[in-house]
This record gives structure tokens, sequence and C-alpha cells, in this order.
């Protein structure tokens, strides 16, 4: 079904006016945000690495967490609020809904590589792109090699940048339902590739083989929905079908 953009704002932000800050201005802000976000949380984990004794080469076996008492929940908690500070400053860029999905992805992109760049920079840690990390444990354990999450968060910072420029200059993202739905089974398969391991994490075992071919069909399956929605010719109107 095709709509009029300019009767749905999610489609279409409406063109920068005085007072409000262009795509340049937003991303200068939105980036310099993340990097500052992942100096603080790169310096938290050296922290918290440190007070609970762990050493950064050796993360799995993960350590029992009757051992570690409350700082495994502080650890959740922790990664939680990452998730809500990083959606909070994307909500604030953005000026519709698409907008400042495009805002959020560009923020936890350029966090992400910069957590590593930092931790790299304190700690000489990860010494490759092939160290294994624990990624998140929200719900399980996610594990895989630095590079995987970096090259998704290369993905966010370019598609997102994109989308953002596009949309706060008036121009249409055709968000279709085989866009939503590429986005959506693309991002499934590729966290599924993360928790691969969960089992073998859970049971104390150290993680070695990462399902890198399924990682990579989840991504592209992902970038095919966002190539096609940032593809949209200009001055069509963009639309919620296949």
């Amino acid at each position: 079904m095709t709509q009029n953009l300019s009767r749905d704002p999610d489609l279409r932000a409406p063109p920068s006016g005085p007072g409000a800050p262009g795509s340049q201005a937003a991303a200068a802000v939105v980036i310099a945000y993340a990097v500052a976000m992942a100096f603080l949380e790169s310096a938290v984990v050296v922290y918290l690495q440190r007070a609970i004794g762990i050493d950064p080469r050796a993360l799995f076996p993960v350590q029992d967490p009757a051992l570690i008492g409350d700082l495994a929940v502080i650890e959740i908690g922790r990664e939680a609020a990452t998730l809500v500070m990083l959606g909070a400053v994307g909500w604030l860029a953005g000026r519709s809904g698409l907008e400042r999905l495009a805002w959020t992805a560009v923020a936890f992109g350029t966090w992400d590589i910069l957590y590593y760049a930092w931790l790299w920079a304190f700690i000489g840690w990860p010494p490759s792109l092939g160290t294994w990390d624990l990624l998140f444990l929200i719900p399980v354990p996610w594990a895989g090699p630095v590079w995987a999450p970096m090259a998704i968060s290369l993905a966010l910072v370019g598609f997102g940048l994109a989308a953002a420029r596009r949309l706060r200059a008036g121009r249409a993202v055709r968000a279709g339902r085989a866009q939503v739905a590429a986005g959506v089974m693309g991002g499934l398969v590729v966290v599924s590739t993360f928790a691969w391991n969960a089992p073998l994490v859970l049971d104390g075992g150290v993680p070695t083989d990462f399902p890198w071919s399924v990682f990579a069909a989840g991504l592209a399956l992902a970038a095919w929905g966002a190539t096609t929605a940032l593809a949209w010719p200009r001055g069509a109107g963009a639309d919620h079908g296949a």
C-alpha cells in the first residue's frame, strides 16, 4: 500500500528548519557521545575485571557466579543501562521514529568499535580481531570473536548515518514488509550465532567454534533490507508493502 509521505512522520522527517541541527551537527554530537561513553564503559570494565580478579586474556571458562557474588548482577545491570543510554541519545537526536532508530544504530556501532579501541589502549586487549570475547549476558551469554561484533557495528554506523542523513533531508526511506522482515530475520540469525556456544559457556567450557557462515548469511540478509530501503528513488512514495 502506497502512502503519502507527508502523512507518515516515521517515513520522512521534516526538512531542517531554523534552529534545528542538520545531519552533520547531529552526527557530531551522537558520535562524540558514543566515543566518550565507550571510554567510560571500557574503564569500568577494567575496574570490574581487577576487582574480581579476571584476567582479560583468560575470559573463558567464565567464573562461577557464586564466587563473584553481587558483581554478576551489577554487570547485567550495567549492560542494560548501556542499552538504555544509547537508545536515549538516539531518541533525542532524531525527529521521527525511523530517524531515532538510525541515530541509535550510529551510537551503538560507534560505542562498540571504540569500546574495543579504548580497551586495547588501556590494557592491550584484544590482541587480535580473532580474540574471543564474552559480549553480553542478557538473556544468555553471548560469545564470539571480536571481528564479528565489529563487523556489525561498522554496518550499523554506515547504514545509520545514511538513513539519518536521508531522513533529515526530508527524503523517503522504504520501510516495507520485505525490508522490515529482512532486518528482523537477519538480526535474529546474527544473534543466534553469538548464543551458539551459550550452553558450553554456562557449563564452564571454552568456545572455539564460531558459525561464521551463518553469521555472514544473517548479516547479508539484514544488509539487503537496509540497502533496498535506502535505494528508494528520490520523490517516490514509500510503502509498507513488500
